[in-house]
């Protein structure tokens, strides 16, 4: 019967049949939740005891040499005679546990530092045949934020690659959305149990996911979506892509956790740039500064990616990629209508300052006050602007 090996970066090989590959899973799901032992801890009592199923058989005396008596406590508590129906269960509910030494445990997380012990998941696994970026950013992002995320997460799911990013409000919602729609792939590690949806607010585009891709966590089902399991979870994010692509993040925000985690694992990083008087790009620009590279565009990020990152792999070809037109809405507005756009942003700006603009402008310097407030009104009907209290902003790029 043929044998899966995995080798770990310590020494430690699988050389369990598919048999007994089946016979130990209720066995690794029991150690992946023991509190107390780590990633370290579990790898250490694999190395001495040659199974899962042996360590939990394991009695006090010989786990006492590898454990302290803070550990020793945790593993003693957690063993159970309904371990095995709880595992079984997991499949009731549409779960799968992956051990790392299982074969269908994600490749690109077996060489990162501290690679998680076990990995559950909801619906699929991202392909190692596949090529991957992470999309994450601003929780609060803005409208430039909200396009660029579209623009991003549709045109680079729609040349196959696998779009990784955290289910969050945001940037990384609008990014895993897009992918969806663009008809590609999407998959979303939380920072709790597979089973809990958050945020709650985020269930459509949960169960989409779902169809598309898969929902992923370290975390045992029904854990809630603690503050602490967020740092850490971000560097599954990052692990699992090839890249990582930041639009928009303050200076202090949990996307730099992100960031940190994808340099330490050897990820390249790109960042959209952003005005330096916008609080939301003062991340992505201090970023530019330390040298990660700019995404003007997906066409010239897919091109980035494939002279730098993917050179010599031929899964993706990047001529397939062509830009989303802008503003389609265009062959209806006239001339001075077009011209009107053309000074507007998506930073909302009053009618006095427009009026001031339009003075730079020769076809709209001679247009009254009532003229302009009918053509800031036909423009808003037309989908092309939009109205913010007494301000005006472009909905889409121009």
């Amino acid at each position: 019967m043929r044998r899966n090996k995995r080798k770990t970066e310590k020494g430690w090989e699988c050389h369990f049949t598919e048999e007994e590959m089946a016979k130990q899973q209720p066995y690794a799901y029991w150690l992946n939740a023991v509190e107390k032992l780590g990633n370290t801890g579990k790898l250490r009592l694999l190395e001495s005891f040659g199974s899962p199923e042996e360590i939990y058989c394991a009695k006090k005396e010989s786990l006492s040499y590898l454990l302290t008596e803070e550990q020793l406590l945790a593993l003693e508590k957690s063993r159970n005679k309904s371990m095995p129906e709880d595992y079984y269960k997991l499949s009731e509910q549409g779960i799968a546990f992956y051990p790392f030494y299982h074969p269908r445990y994600p490749g690109r997380l077996l060489h990162i530092p501290d690679r998680p012990f076990g990995l559950y998941a909801k619906g699929g696994l991202p392909e190692d045949t596949k090529r991957s970026i992470a999309i994450v950013g601003a929780r609060s992002c803005s409208e430039y934020g909200h396009y660029l995320a579209e623009s991003f997460g549709g045109q680079l799911a729609a040349a196959g690659v696998q779009i990784v990013s955290g289910l969050a409000k945001g940037i990384d919602g609008v990014a895993q959305a897009a992918a969806i729609r663009a008809g590609g792939s999407s998959f979303a590690v939380l920072g709790c149990g597979v089973d809990v949806c958050y945020p709650a607010s985020h269930k459509n585009l949960y169960e989409q996911i779902l169809e598309s891709g898969g929902i992923l966590s370290t975390h045992p089902p029904k854990t809630p979506p603690l503050a602490f399991h967020f740092p850490p979870r971000n560097r599954i994010i990052s692990g699992l892509s090839d890249a990582v692509l930041v639009i928009e993040a303050k200076q202090k925000s949990g996307t730099l956790i992100t960031v940190d985690m994808a340099l330490e694992q050897g990820r390249e990083v790109y960042v959209v740039p952003g005005r330096i008087t916008d609080r939301l790009s003062d991340g992505c620009n201090s970023l530019l500064l330390q040298g990660a590279g700019a995404a003007l565009s997906p066409a010239q990020l897919l091109q980035e990616l494939e002279d730098n990152v993917w050179r010599g792999q031929s899964m993706m070809h990047t001529e397939c990629v062509r830009e989303v037109p802008f503003f389609n809405k265009r062959i209806d507005l006239n001339e001075e209508e077009q011209a009107l756009l053309k000074l507007l942003d998506f930073y909302p700006i009053s009618l006095d300052q427009i009026r001031l603009m339009m003075l730079s402008e020769k076809r709209l310097q001679s247009l009254s006050l009532p003229q302009t407030m009918e053509m800031l009104l036909n423009l808003s009907l037309k989908g092309c602007i939009k109205r913010e209290g007494g301000c005006y902003a472009l909905s889409e790029p121009i």
